[in-house]
C-alpha cells in the first residue's frame, strides 16, 4: 500500500473539522514522524487531494465547501505571512517580490 493510500485510509475516519486528528496522532498511527507526515500531506495536496487542517482541529477530509474554503483561507494566510517575512528579509516591497516570483516561474 502506498503512503498516500495509507494516509487517505487513515483520514477516512476523520470526515469534517469536528472529527479532525492531530498531526502527532496521525503520524504515530501511520508509523512516521510528524515531519514526514507534513511532507506526505503537502504532496497529496499538490496532487489535488483536498486534505484540510488547522492547528485547532487537526487534519481531516472536508465534508462541506465551507470547510474546504476555511482550510484554503488558512493556508493562504500562512503563505502570505511567509511572503511578507521574505520581503522584509530581502528589503523588497511585497508587490515587487510577488512580481519577481511570477517572472521566475515563466
Amino acid at each position: 500500500m502506498t503512503t498516500t493510500t495509507a494516509l487517505l485510509n487513515a483520514l477516512a475516519a476523520h470526515q469534517g473539522a469536528a472529527s479532525g486528528i492531530s498531526g502527532d496522532r496521525l503520524a504515530q498511527q501511520l508509523g512516521m514522524s510528524p515531519r514526514q507526515l507534513r511532507k506526505h500531506i503537502s504532496q497529496a495536496r499538490e496532487d489535488g487531494i483536498a486534505i484540510c487542517g488547522h492547528p485547532s482541529s487537526g487534519y481531516f477530509m472536508p465534508t462541506t465547501p465551507e470547510e474546504l474554503e476555511e482550510s484554503c483561507d488558512f493556508l493562504k494566510h500562512r503563505a502570505m505571512h511567509s511572503l511578507r517575512t521574505l520581503s522584509q528579509m530581502k528589503k523588497v516591497a511585497l508587490p515587487i517580490l510577488l512580481g519577481q516570483l511570477l517572472l521566475n516561474q515563466a
